[in-house]
């Protein structure tokens, strides 16, 4: 379950609703697809906008619609106790493991964060992962930090940001945290652009933006990759460079909505306000590429 591709869907609106119909065609496409796991709720499911039974139903979805295909629920929010709710949830609904990134308003010391993991740790009957993406959650995770926190018997897996783009540097910063962390414990690199890179330095597997929506590339990737082919790895990546300027561009959350509408899969403006999605010439550029590219699977 923390090795391979992990697929991170959007959780699409309507109406400022949630569009279950569409978020279960998501799904679905993903399992069809073959993913080795799939990451609800995660960032690019906007977990922190949606309430509580928002989060429950889209969970229950995913768990409904993904067969046999792990499901891995993300349970972020700014409160201890709401974490823990929202984890009892995510047991409540099937999840086979949980994805817990630390957000906050007023800035988290490491004992805080730790003192977290552990609250959250002590009440679960499933696997954690830990997320770290400070770009996002505006928490930064140091090398003590994830040792302390996968010292945790139920956390299994972390989810760190991308790795330098030097391959050598990639795989010492791989090693380095592999040194911090018990040996059960697998790396999932995150930053698609970096994806192949990490991959390749030894990470185990790839929690990924736009396997949510495009996920046949990131499983020639992903594939590539883990089973040394590194070369083949490289260079689909290096294919989509078009792909990840836009990432860089415009974000990589909004990117992927405007390709999820663009492909038909979800309705028109699917994010939560106040984000809106791109103007039309971002649009249009999008459109492009994926043409371009032949992003349609």
């Amino acid at each position: 379950m923390f090795t391979g591709l992990s697929a991170f869907p959007l959780t699409p609106l309507h109406d400022d609703i949630l569009d279950e119909s569409a978020y279960a065609g998501l799904i679905d496409r993903l399992v069809g697809a073959g993913v080795d796991s799939i990451t609800a709720l995660g960032s690019t499911g906007s977990y922190l906008y949606l309430d509580r039974d928002e989060r429950r139903r889209a969970a229950r979805i995913a768990v409904e619609h993904a067969g046999d295909v792990p499901v891995v629920v993300g349970i972020g929010a700014l409160r201890t106790s709401r974490v823990q709710a929202l984890a009892a949830d995510a047991q409540e609904a099937g999840a086979t493991a949980v994805l817990l990134a630390p957000v906050t308003y007023q800035s988290l010391t490491d004992d805080d964060l730790v003192g977290l993991f552990e609250d959250v740790n002590a009440e679960l009957s499933v696997p954690l992962v830990a997320y770290d993406n400070p770009s996002t959650t505006h928490v930064t995770f140091t090398d003590d930090l994830y040792a302390r926190i996968t010292a945790l018997p139920h956390v299994a897996s972390i989810k760190i940001p991308g790795v330098p783009a030097d391959p050598d540097d990639a795989a010492a910063r791989v090693s380095t945290i592999r040194e911090r962390i018990p040996s059960g414990v697998t790396l999932g690199v995150s930053g698609d652009p970096a994806a192949a890179t990490g991959l390749n330095a030894g990470c185990d597997a790839w929690y990924s933006v736009i396997a949510g929506t495009l996920p046949a590339p990131a499983l020639t990737i992903t594939r590539a990759a883990l089973s040394g082919d590194h070369d083949a790895a490289t260079r689909e990546s290096q294919r989509l460079r078009p792909l990840w300027g836009l990432f860089a561009q415009y974000g990589s959350y909004r990117v992927t909505a405007a390709i999820a509408e663009h492909l038909g899969l979800v309705r028109e403006s699917p994010l939560p306000l106040p984000i809106r999605g791109l103007p039309a010439s971002a649009r249009a550029r999008v459109a492009d590429i994926v043409a371009a590219l032949d992003l349609h699977a």
